[in-house]
């Protein structure tokens, strides 16, 4: 009988006996189905027997005296197991016209059932399988179910050939009509449950990603729709509702979706638990893990299935454990989110374990067992998806945190120059009183007047640094913040290079006999630490540091040129300077659609009072920012220009926005002091009146161009050297 294994001596006198007429074939214990009990598992009332190299046929199969008695386990062989045969009894002693055999396992190629007969050959009574075209479900459970065909109060015995390229699992049961109705609405129940878990966790979190676009919702709901896929496919849903009149989908569709879903589970762990940041090793086998999953898929195109099923057992086990002990490492560092995960995962395994332990016998087949990987896989993804907008809200409270205590300091300085602006109004209009008054020492109380006006205009710098406090310190933590996070993994890496130097300083004392141990243990060391990876890590990082420091001086030195301690004194100075530094204290004030044109022709550079020609460059540039915010309609882009070109006498500046524009009648009182077209609290109606006084000090003119609703543009005309009346 060949194609049969365990053909051991003693198969061998069995067999004997049965060429000679010595042996009857005894078959397993009878299954009886009663209206007490109108299910029953056949894994414990088997007899199966392995058919090795090609499929043998059934004639030479059913009278074998090779088969053996199942330990009561479910039949479960690996994937280099393609066919099994497997015989059976039942005793239909239910009130049930018929019987049912449903295998709960649809992931099997070709399933064929046979009816003996006492004296008569086995008769073949229907076959199943996602091999076959057009398989017969019943009440479109994607399960395998054959009508034995079994009276009331008779009995039979049959025989089931299973044939498959996939692993060979067989959950058999027998069932009456109203038992297996049962057993499948619980079945699509279940199953609908769980896939409106699903569906409501992907929607949930598509919503978020498209309104915060952050990439941990989006890696999030791939993983959600691949796990969906895959569980679906296993199941036998896709192939009872997608690809049924292509049976060779299935060949390679549980590989594929099953490799899909962990593969998009390790992809979104890497980023949800920032493995690159935290555990740049562990974050380097996590993805030579992903590679496996790739590489799995490939030889299952290449119908190398085994390694492929391989892969997705023994690197799924490896995988779960590594992101478990992923999370640990992470958590013990201080990253909440990563203790959900921790939870998520652990549920997820423990399903996994109580389904392997069902289907070795540990524990027994019931629906609990059954379905319990629905229920871990389902609380796996609601716990992930807190995880992640717990991740969220910590961000979202931390960046809260950081903007209330800016608006904070800048209600503090905007308090400090609204009460000075009070006292000099006071003081303006006490020497107004007294002037009236009085015409004696009428020079006295124009130099206090003077004095006054100077401190008005020391007074309106201030509240434009203040109102700019906010946003610089915001500006300048982040560079800093980039900084420090980089000091503590620099720190480490000089640790590893110290530790190699140390050991490099040991061979100074040693002999000669010893250097070369010493050298190796020097090289074990520099591949312990991996030292190509710290030098590049190294170079990463000061390039980082770098980088945030550049940042930071910038912004220190737009605010340095732009309070210019100097201003009282003549000095040359570079125009394109000052704005370019104003631009970088505006930075934080701007929308993100107001875009910065310069277009700078002059040479630049003039003889005036700096600081004071970078006060009206604020000036005007904040009202024009101001203007675009108070139009309606905002453009997908608006505009401040900025441009300069020399001439005969000078240089002319020109800024120009594109906001809401003045009516005639504002544009001839802008100049005027207390003048200002905002609401009360928002402006002192002095920084048009203090650019004005500014351009006429340097001996120069300033012209409005506007109308409503086209924007307004402020042209200044200087000397290159300050005339004599300008120095008085």
């Amino acid at each position: 009988m060949p194609g049969f294994v365990k053909k051991t001596g003693k198969s061998f006198l069995i067999g004997l006996f049965f060429l000679f007429g010595f042996y009857s074939p005894v078959f397993a214990q009878v299954i009886h189905i009663t209206d007490q009990a109108q299910s029953a598992l056949i894994s414990s009332d088997l007899e199966q027997l392995v058919d090795s190299g090609k499929v043998s046929a059934v004639a030479e199969i059913y009278q074998s005296s090779l088969f053996e008695k199942s330990k009561g386990r479910i039949p479960v062989f690996p994937n280099n197991v393609k066919s099994v045969w497997f015989r059976f009894s039942i005793q239909n002693d239910a009130n049930s016209s018929s019987l049912l055999l449903n295998i709960a396992y649809p992931n099997l190629s070709k399933l064929s059932l046979y009816k003996l007969d006492s004296g008569a050959a086995p008769v073949l009574i229907g076959e199943e399988g996602n091999q076959v075209s057009s398989p017969q479900k019943v009440a479109g459970s994607p399960n395998f179910i054959f009508d034995l065909g079994l009276k009331q109060g008779s009995s039979q015995q049959y025989l089931l050939h299973v044939y498959s390229e996939h692993p060979i699992i067989v959950a058999g049961e027998i069932h009456t009509y109203d038992s297996i109705h049962k057993s499948i609405n619980l079945q699509t129940i279940v199953t609908g449950l769980y896939l409106g878990v699903l569906g409501v966790m992907f929607l949930y979190n598509l919503f978020l990603f498209y309104g915060t676009k952050d990439k941990n919702y989006l890696y999030y709901i791939i993983y959600i729709f691949f796990l969906a896929i895959a569980q679906t496919t296993v199941a036998g849903y896709e192939f009872r509702y997608l690809w049924q009149n292509f049976p060779w989908v299935n060949k390679y569709a549980v590989v594929f979706t099953s490799s899909l879903s962990a593969a998009s589970g390790l992809v979104f762990s890497m980023h949800f638990l920032r493995t690159s940041f935290y555990t740049r090793k562990l974050h380097i086998w996590l993805n030579i893990l992903l590679g496996i999953y790739i590489v799995g898929m490939i030889c299952g195109l290449f119908s190398q299935l085994s390694i492929s099923y391989n892969i997705l057992n023994f690197n799924g086990l490896v995988s779960v454990l590594s992101v478990l002990t992923t999370c640990v490492v992470i958590a013990r560092k201080g990253f909440k989110p990563a203790y959900f995960y921790l939870i998520a995962w652990l549920l997820l395994l423990v399903s996994f374990v109580i389904l392997i332990l069902r289907n070795i016998s540990v524990i027994p087949y019931n629906n609990f067992s059954t379905y319990i990987i629905y229920f871990g896989s389902a609380v796996e993804v609601a716990l992930l998806s807190i995880a992640l907008a717990d991740k969220i809200t910590a961000l979202r409270k931390e960046k809260e945190k950081s903007q209330a205590e800016a608006l904070k300091a800048s209600l503090e300085n905007e308090k400090l120059v609204r009460d000075q602006n009070v006292m000099l109004e006071k003081k303006v209009a006490e020497r107004t009183e007294e002037l009236q008054s009085s015409n004696t020492n009428l020079s006295a109380a124009m130099k206090d007047l003077q004095d006054t006006q100077i401190q008005l205009v020391e007074s309106e710098k201030m509240a434009s640094l203040g109102q700019l406090t906010a946003g610089i310190a915001h500006e300048i933590n982040n560079p800093i913040n980039f900084v420090k996070s980089n000091i503590k993994p620099l720190q480490l890496d000089i640790n590893d290079l110290i530790e190699v130097i140390d050991a490099y300083d040991g061979l100074h004392t040693a002999t000669d006999a010893e250097i070369p141990a010493k050298l190796a243990q020097i090289e074990k060391l520099k591949k312990q630490i991996d030292i190509s990876f710290v030098k590049n890590e190294i170079e990463s990082l000061v390039k980082g540091i770098k980088e945030g420091a550049e940042r930071t001086a910038e912004i220190v030195l737009g605010l340095r040129n732009f309070s210019r301690l100097d201003e009282s004194e003549v000095n040359i100075v570079n125009v394109h300077e000052g704005i370019d530094s104003t631009l970088v204290l505006l930075k934080n004030a701007m929308p993100p659609n107001i875009v910065i044109k310069r277009n700078f022709e002059a040479h630049g550079e003039i003889e005036c009072f700096p600081g004071k020609l970078n006060q009206v460059f604020m000036n005007i540039l904040s009202n024009g920012i101001q203007a675009i915010k108070e139009k309606e309609e905002q453009q997908a882009e608006e505009s401040l220009t900025i441009s300069t070109k020399d001439t005969e006498e000078g240089i002319e500046i020109s800024i120009k926005d594109s906001g809401m524009g003045m009516t005639e009648e504002v544009k001839q009182k802008i100049f005027d002091p207390f003048f200002t077209t905002k609401d009360v609290g928002e402006g002192t109606g002095l920084g048009l009146s203090i650019v004005y006084k500014i351009i006429q000090k340097h001996g120069g003119k300033i012209e409005v161009v506007s109308s409503r609703g086209n924007g307004a543009e402020f042209i200044i005309s200087l000397y290159k050297a300050l005339p004599q009346s300008a120095l008085s």
